[in-house]
């Protein structure tokens, strides 16, 4: 099997514990390369129809039901050698799903149930296989958890599931075993490509789900290295030195943005997965998590304040290979059929925006749904636009940044208000009239945010040429 695994940042947020009631679903959806060119695209729902779906990356072909609701996926434009890689997205039925968050299980517990690279479930297909059939987000824990028995998994995944009540976070972690939980109402949940779930309470099915058996497989192999209690990361998870330059930091960093009276240490094996915050927590927030090179610390790469040692030591969060960042968001405020909205940046989250994607907008615009393998220099694709303005504000960090984030906090401002302005006029609209709506306005949202960014990125290669080092000051009169 093709390694493809991705390597990502997910953050999570119970309805209770956000400004609007809404529940919030991210992640950052970071490749081993800086370009695996992806698109944005609404399959169709299906009637009658018993199906396979199979993967690119290995031998894995999944049986699907006779219906599949519509969904949403952001797959890769190469997908017959990167895989289909569908990420993220919506469906029908208002179930958000992100898949995934690579995690990786010791050596302890892979020798007793080994991942099943050749024919297992993997994230080549595992949103094909899973989103079209679910009708809430525990419904998609139970779903899933059912294609691992029967087919195994090929990796180690950390899977999102949310709708507007729920948010639950599955860890597939070897070929056969798993457990995931609910995020409570009142609090937020901040992993980084480690086994993230501590200590399950098998006595409370409310908020935790597990794989037939796990209880049993753990004790007949003698895989608990704690005298008390029963912690999913302790058993199951890894604890070394790439984690914590690769991992641990970056659940530093969230709760360093979500609870800056809190101190934990970057290197520490042992921070929390779930925690409450004093504040509510806001779109911006997770924004900001998302989007992190750790300013304001030492390990900035773009900073000032540590040493070139310092800058290089933890890998951040926001990265040039960085294909997508998303928030699945769920507002309880909004008519329930333009509730659930997708903001998705394209480009380098550090530098590029959120756009806001109902998900009962069919219509994809097409400079999102059209990806070409390479950047086209007309700039009509939104992968590549945000792409190459990610590019060219790193390319001057210290001279453009300015001039970005002052984009950025406009494109915010209108981006809110287009959301809060568009979505209550669907109420009472009929059902076949809703999707249009959406998708007519998100059209033209789609072409004012290409316009404000074009318009910034003229600016900017203006500004650049003044900035070439190909100069020479000459008296006036020579």
């Amino acid at each position: 099997m093709k390694k493809n695994l991705s390597a990502c940042t997910t953050v999570l947020v119970g309805r209770n514990a956000t400004i609007d009631g809404s529940t919030m679903a991210a992640r950052n959806d970071d490749t081993f390369g800086p370009l695996t060119p992806q698109r944005f695209v609404t399959y169709p729902a299906y009637h009658n129809h018993p199906n396979q779906v199979k993967a690119y990356l290995n031998k894995c072909v999944i049986d699907r039901p006779a219906d599949g609701y519509r969904y949403q996926g952001t797959p890769n434009v190469d997908y017959r050698t990167e895989g289909v890689f569908d990420e993220s997205g919506f469906n029908e039925k208002n179930v958000g799903m992100s898949a995934t968050e690579s995690v990786y299980a010791n050596e302890r517990v892979l020798a007793c149930d080994p991942l099943n690279t050749e024919t297992g479930i993997n994230e080549d297909l595992v949103v094909a296989a899973t989103l079209p059939f679910i009708d809430s987000a525990r419904d998609g824990v139970a779903y899933l958890g059912k294609l691992v028995a029967k087919y195994g998994s090929a990796e180690g995944n950390g899977i999102i599931f949310s709708d507007k009540k729920d948010v639950w976070y599955m860890e597939i972690v070897t070929g056969h075993h798993w457990v995931a939980q609910r995020i409570p109402d009142d609090s937020y949940a901040v992993t980084g490509n480690r086994v993230a779930i501590q200590q399950v309470d098998f006595n409370d099915p409310d908020n935790f789900m597990w794989s037939n058996g796990i209880q049993e497989f753990v004790e007949k192999n003698h895989l608990n290295p704690d005298k008390y209690g029963w912690d999913f990361r302790h058993i199951f998870g890894t604890a070394d030195v790439f984690d914590q330059h690769y991992n641990t930091p970056r659940q530093w960093y969230g709760h360093k943005v979500l609870n800056p009276s809190v101190e934990f240490d970057p290197l520490d094996f042992d921070i929390p997965f779930i925690m409450q915050t004093n504040h509510r927590v806001t779109l911006e927030d997770v924004q900001k998590i998302l989007s992190s090179h750790y300013q304001g610390t030492p390990y900035d790469p773009l900073g000032h304040e540590g040493t070139e040692q310092q800058k290089q030591l933890f890998r951040p969060i926001s990265l040039n290979r960085t294909q997508n960042s998303h928030i699945l968001q769920v507002r309880n405020d909004l008519p329930e059929v333009a509730s659930t909205i997708m903001w998705m940046s394209f480009g380098v989250p550090t530098f590029t925006p959120y756009i806001p994607f109902f998900g009962n907008a069919e219509d994809i615009d097409v400079s999102y749904r059209e990806t070409p393998e390479k950047l086209n220099m007309d700039l009509k694709s939104a992968y590549w636009m945000y792409r190459t303005l990610s590019m060219l504000v790193e390319s001057h960090h210290a001279e453009f940044s300015k001039e970005d984030l002052d984009y950025l906090k406009d494109s915010r401002e209108y981006l809110y208000h287009w959301v809060n302005e568009i979505a209550p006029q669907v109420k009472g609209m009929a059902p076949s009239e809703v999707s249009d709506f959406l998708s007519s306005k998100t059209h033209e949202m789609v072409a004012e945010m290409a316009k404000r960014t074009k318009n910034l990125m003229a600016e900017l290669v203006m500004h650049g040429l003044e900035l070439s080092k190909l100069t020479f000051k000459i008296d006036k009169n020579l």
